[in-house]
């Protein structure tokens, strides 16, 4: 079956994953770790993204991302991500070769999906069993989006601010929100979609793309459908 062309689209957030090339681990040091996010914080200026959740585990990166105006600004920002941790590992362990799958994969989102989505990305080391709650783990967006110190990466999310009056109370808000158990089927909806290069939102964001892109892409499950019985 041919590989399903992405779609990025200017001015769209997108769920983005990378993964390590056969699973492999692309961050086996802290220092690879903070040697990303400061290529992150870096590249994102470059470029002109806005970056609103990240999430790095040792085999892959989940990033959301804007690529702004110049939806070409996204792929560049990527294969310069890449290139660098490559480089990076390559040189303190005498090494050659690839470090990552040769394509990452995205998914647009649409606007009132952004919160699911960060909730997902920064619960995602509960999910993958690496610590028992949300905040017990460090590499994540989560710390900067509810400390007093940060980064300097994160941008504010779409709908943050209906969250609440002030600060503290979106905070509040929000930490409700993520330990709050997500739906299954949104989370499956956020998983397929970013695997298979699909939208992330509803019929209407189908229909809003299509207008845009002239195509329609539809959120569907794996295998062929069902036979109809006769």
């Amino acid at each position: 079956m041919p590989r399903k062309r992405r779609v990025v689209l200017p001015g769209y957030p997108h769920h983005i994953l990378h993964r390590g090339h056969n699973r492999q681990a692309v961050f086996k040091e802290e220092e690879d770790y903070s040697k990303y996010l400061a290529d992150v914080k870096e590249l994102k200026r470059s470029f002109g993204l806005d970056v609103y959740a990240w999430c790095l585990l040792p085999n892959e990166v989940h990033l959301l991302v804007n690529p702004g105006d110049d939806a070409a600004a996204m792929g560049e920002f990527m294969k310069s991500l890449a290139a660098r941790m490559t480089r990076f590992r390559n040189a303190r362990e005498a090494r050659r070769g690839t470090l990552w799958e040769s394509r990452y994969r995205s998914s647009p989102v649409q606007e009132s999906w952004m919160l699911p989505c960060v909730r997902f990305l920064e619960t995602l080391p509960v999910r993958e069993e690496w610590v028992p709650s949300a905040d017990g783990y460090r590499w994540t967006s989560l710390a900067e989006r509810l400390g007093p110190v940060g980064t300097g990466i994160l941008d504010v999310v779409p709908g943050w601010l209906t969250l609440g009056a002030d600060e503290a109370r979106r905070r509040q808000a929000y930490t409700t929100y993520l330990n709050a158990p997500a739906p299954e089927w949104e989370q499956d909806l956020i998983r397929n979609a970013v695997e298979r290069n699909q939208l992330t939102g509803d019929a209407n964001f189908a229909d809003e793309v299509e207008a845009l892109t002239g195509n329609r892409i539809s959120n569907r499950g794996r295998g062929r459908p069902p036979k109809k019985d006769p």
